[in-house]
């Protein structure tokens, strides 16, 4: 019975199905606190063109867009397997969020302020951290200071720091976590990774997903198109491992031969160096090697 409780359905699977359902936003809440360092209260789940759910969604692509209490947007997305130019299609998502919310007419001091989280399961780069934050600054050739721009709000004039209106990048690289989990960020990732939850965790939005991520609380026809996700994924994944171990074969195969004519290139080189000093006449060494007048020449 114990190892019926202690299973959990994944984040994507639960953001797709279960976490758009307000009764669930303490999930996604305490999932936003913890990655962002603040307290997030969320207000709604927004559709849009780029989140709506249909028969031709990927699999391997979960997107969910929010509103919190302070009026800003929240993109959070989940990758299981590579895609190219990943770091271009999140821009690309947060500048269409961007402009889905101000309207035409409507001042840029309308423009919200968006957070794009990426929770990813492949490795998008070279790097030794799990966790990734990215954002606009400006910072001073000389000094290194950063700008403050100065706006006119309310009739008056304030200082703005461009961190509170250009976006910020999350990427939580799943695979690269290995560490025991203590942190509540930790917990966080721990539970991205293999989908287990400790029975005392106290980080926001864990203990709620024990009691509302069950597997064995699914109805028996949503555990099975559950267990067909989680097939699709391994799947995908497999025939994108198997296509990179064939390339690594066929690399090393194209390198021991490129080796091995580079090989035979030198052998040859180095018997006409030979029987130039013998003083054989070019035309015989260029029958014997094969080599160029020309080549032959330059030895």
């Amino acid at each position: 019975m114990e190892e019926l409780q202690d299973k959990y359905v994944r984040f994507d699977w639960a953001i797709k199905r279960l976490l758009r359902q307000k009764a669930n936003f303490d999930v996604l809440e305490g999932f936003l606190t913890v990655f962002l360092g603040e307290k997030v209260t969320i207000l709604e789940i927004m559709e849009s063109e780029s989140n709506q759910l249909s028969a031709e969604d990927k699999f391997n692509r979960v997107d969910i867009k929010a509103r919190n209490s302070k009026d800003e947007i929240i993109i959070i997305e989940i990758q299981n397997t590579r895609e190219l130019y990943y770091l271009e299609r999140i821009l690309y998502g947060v500048a269409k969020a961007i402009t889905e919310h101000i309207s035409l007419g409507e001042t840029y001091y309308k423009v919200k302020k968006i957070y794009s989280i990426s929770v990813l399961y492949f490795d998008i780069g070279k790097g030794n951290d799990y966790l990734y934050y990215g954002q606009n600054h400006f910072v001073g050739v000389h000094t290194g200071d950063h700008l403050q721009v100065n706006v006119k709000e309310r009739d008056a004039i304030v200082s703005r720091m461009p961190a509170e209106i250009f976006p910020e990048y999350v990427l939580i690289r799943v695979n690269e976590f290995d560490k025991v989990a203590v942190t509540p960020l930790e917990e966080w990732m721990k539970y991205l990774k293999d989908g287990t939850i400790r029975p005392d965790t106290t980080a926001p939005g864990l203990s709620e997903a024990r009691e509302k991520l069950k597997y064995f609380s699914m109805p028996p026809k949503e555990r099975m198109a559950y267990d067909e996700h989680l097939s699709a994924v391994m799947i995908q994944n497999d025939v994108l491992d198997s296509a990179k171990l064939e390339g690594k074969i066929e690399g090393r195969a194209e390198g021991r031969a490129e080796g091995r004519a580079e090989g035979r290139d030198e052998e040859r080189f180095s018997i006409a160096r030979n029987m130039k000093q013998l003083g054989i006449p070019v035309d015989v060494i260029v029958k014997s090697t094969g080599l160029t007048s020309g080549e032959i020449e330059t030895l």
